[in-house]
């Protein structure tokens, strides 16, 4: 038996989300029918982390268990000859079989692509969040600064999260424009179920002018998700990394 870790990219538009479901419209279905083909055996995945329904990922990590003995080409280009369209292995490497995708993981890294104009995408749907009206990003980027560091992120948190804990250290909340374009870059020790897609809409309020920046403070004190903003769109949000100790050897994201 040996332990494969795999580097994945994927558009969540055409997916029900990573994790396997009934219908199997996950990306995880698809991959492990793709990779059973390879190893002519039944595989099964585990992901760095689960993204919802309309989430794309940039760079995501999973490892998978198998007895076949394949060349890292095998696991890559002729695993890519088998998926759909809209998902792809970049690179697959074996390790060590106490590697965990998701438990060995330090660090996950997400992007929020926010489109700002009058006008909705159309070349870009389903690729960008939008908002219309003119965003303010300094004051966004003031507000941003407020959630920097551990603590309790429980008015962030889906009322559906599953996580044993709401204390998370955020490492990185980066806010910048390109034209028409805002940017966040987002990096923790881990993630609670939509904790992104919340504070972005958080911030949106900030950057219309509908709260101060103060009040991103405000609200992750109160640990109370009833006062903050709606759930953003997914359609913006991207895994954009996630971080492991060096010693497992893997391609750097």
């Amino acid at each position: 038996m040996v332990r494969i870790a795999l580097g994945l990219e994927y558009d969540g538009g055409g997916f029900c989300g990573w994790q396997s479901q009934p219908e199997k419209c996950g990306v995880q279905d698809a991959l492990e029918q793709a990779l059973s083909g390879i190893a002519a055996e039944t595989v099964r995945v585990v992901t760095a982390g689960r993204t919802d329904t309309g989430v794309h990922a940039l760079r995501q990590v999973a490892h998978f268990d198998t007895t076949a003995r394949r060349p890292a080409s095998a696991w890559v280009r002729g695993v890519n000859a088998l998926l759909p369209q809209g998902v792809g292995v970049l690179w697959a490497q074996e390790v060590a079989e106490d590697f965990h995708a998701r438990f060995s993981a330090v660090e996950r890294r997400y992007q929020y692509r926010l489109l700002n104009r009058p006008v909705r995408p159309a070349l870009e749907a389903g690729k960008v969040g939008w908002f219309h009206h003119p965003l303010d990003v300094e004051a966004m980027a003031q507000g941003a600064a407020h959630l920097l560091g551990e603590h309790d992120f429980s008015a962030f948190r889906a009322a559906e999260c599953q996580a044993k804990s709401p204390v998370k250290e955020l490492r990185r909340l980066d806010i910048r424009r390109h034209g028409e374009l805002i940017l966040f870059d987002l990096a923790a020790s881990a993630f609670l179920h939509h904790m992104v897609r919340n504070i972005v809409g958080c911030l949106v309020y900030v950057g219309k002018g509908k709260y101060p920046p103060e009040w991103m403070g405000q609200l992750l004190a109160s640990r109370d998700r009833r006062l903050a903003a709606p759930t953003f769109s997914p359609d913006g949000l991207y895994l954009a990394g996630v971080g492991y100790d060096p010693k497992w050897g893997l391609p750097a994201f």
